[in-house]
């Protein structure tokens, strides 16, 4: 059983309505959430809602085959015969005005699933028709098999808009959700505020949960996800396993470093390494570990906590001067310079970091190594993704770079992967799938092969 809840654009509810529809599931069921796209915030949210790990899908960074493996492997991993996929933006959105990679669309096809379509109604009835048939004529491959109306006036509404849907539309209408603040969430720059800052979100989610559970007919969406049949034929593995040594991996984890996609994580684990979770935040010192995994985060919101642990910051410093391997994303590349808005950090690369009022990148990434490097070799290609609000000021000491950023910003000048003994920080993000030597890589630096 699957389901994609697709929006007609941003900024419909996709987050509070899939979210909530989740938790009203899980009540009775093991539901495997995911989201579309690269997100880490979202999927907080869905693993709250149904206790189970959400996982990311990109047609960017996955063919079609490594779609259905990515979906296939998660719903065995969670006991689940149930998958609910939110998606990006608008249906069709992606990287192409034309074409269908990184979108929406794209996953419903690899699948080969349902769409139930969100549509904010406020102020629409029979044009909301208009807009249900416009997306089923665009690709009519595309199966969208319900809709949801968002932000409803009032019962009247609801079933004057209903009514026109489903009649010059053809398309059922499986619930309305009425205007109500008390369901909106918190945003910040990069989205919504992670859900691991906010013992509060919990209890709006089971808010959410309930509300989707009064407004939408859940008996109807289940009845169109076990009519998805069984997945088209085709998979292919999401990264290499090579490694059949024991050691272990530190990952920096806490509400300031949350950003992981769980397929990168568990790369680790396929290749024999035990995953070793600290806090920058909280703890002393590094622990006793083989490499250093560094995902991104909000530490500009931390700074001043972040830099008043002096002997962690102390420990890391020593860590990489041992030459042993960190690898860090975004926000932990801005842990490893000199300081973020003038709070002292880790200083393995020389340089500020600051804040700015607009976004220095936010795009889809494509990267060349220029040469060997803790992730990939020297030549090989891989996919990302970049957005931060943040820039560094590379005064001083001359930066030595591991990737020509050939779509995309990068750090300054289409240059990335900053450099330094056996430590590599970059501003973008990466999917495993996207660079499947990511885990085996890492692992063969930090058992002294590299």
């Amino acid at each position: 059983m699957r389901i994609v809840l697709a929006g007609t654009g941003s900024a419909v509810g996709k987050t509070t309505v899939s979210t909530g529809i989740m938790k009203a599931l899980s009540e009775e069921q093991r539901v495997q959430p995911f989201k579309v796209g690269p997100d880490y915030i979202d999927p907080t949210y869905h693993t709250l809602a149904t206790g189970n790990i959400s996982r990311n899908l990109d047609s960017f960074f996955m063919s079609y085959p490594q779609i259905r493996e990515a979906f296939e492997r998660a719903l065995k991993i969670s006991n689940s015969n149930m998958g609910i996929i939110e998606g990006v933006r608008g249906l069709y959105e992606g990287i192409s005005p034309i074409e269908d990679v990184g979108n929406t669309a794209s996953i419903a096809k690899a699948l080969n699933s349902p769409v139930i379509l969100i549509l904010n109604s406020r102020s629409l009835v029979k044009s909301a028709a208009a807009v249900v048939i416009g997306f089923k004529t665009l690709d009519p491959s595309i199966k969208i098999e319900g809709v949801i109306l968002n932000l409803v006036k009032n019962r009247k509404h609801y079933l004057k808009t209903k009514e026109a849907v489903e009649k010059l539309a053809n398309t059922q209408v499986i619930g309305g959700i009425p205007r109500d603040e008390s369901i909106s969430v918190e945003q910040r720059h990069l989205g919504l505020v992670p859900a691991v800052e906010h013992d509060s979100i919990l209890r709006n989610i089971e808010d959410w949960g309930q509300v989707m559970g009064e407004n939408i007919d859940l008996d109807a969406l289940m009845a169109i996800m076990k009519a998805a049949g069984k997945l088209p034929d085709g998979r292919e593995p999401l990264f290499h396993k090579k490694n059949k040594k024991k050691l272990k991996i530190g990952i920096a984890k806490d509400e300031v470093f949350s950003f992981y996609y769980q397929d990168n994580l568990e790369s680790f684990e396929a290749n024999n390494a035990d995953l070793v979770y600290f806090s920058p935040l909280h703890d002393d010192a590094v622990p006793d570990v083989d490499g250093i995994y560094i995902g991104g985060g909000y530490p500009e919101i931390f700074a001043k906590e972040l830099s008043a642990n002096q002997s962690m910051r102390t420990s890391m410093k020593k860590y990489h001067e041992n030459n042993q391997p960190i690898y860090a994303e975004c926000g932990g590349l801005m842990y490893l310079t000199r300081s973020i808005n003038h709070q002292e950090m880790c200083n393995i690369f020389p340089y500020q970091s600051h804040m700015t009022k607009k976004p220095q990148a936010l795009s889809y990434v494509v990267a060349k190594a220029i040469q060997d490097n803790i992730i990939i070799p020297g030549g090989e290609m891989f996919h990302g993704h970049e957005f931060h609000y943040s820039k560094l000021e590379l005064e001083g000491q001359k930066p030595k770079f591991a990737f020509d950023i050939l779509r995309g910003r990068g750090v300054t000048d289409s240059m990335d992967g900053l450099m330094s003994k056996n430590t590599l920080a970059s501003y973008v993000h990466t999917h495993v799938a996207a660079c499947p030597t990511f885990a085996t890589q890492i692992i063969k630096s930090a058992l002294g092969d590299f």
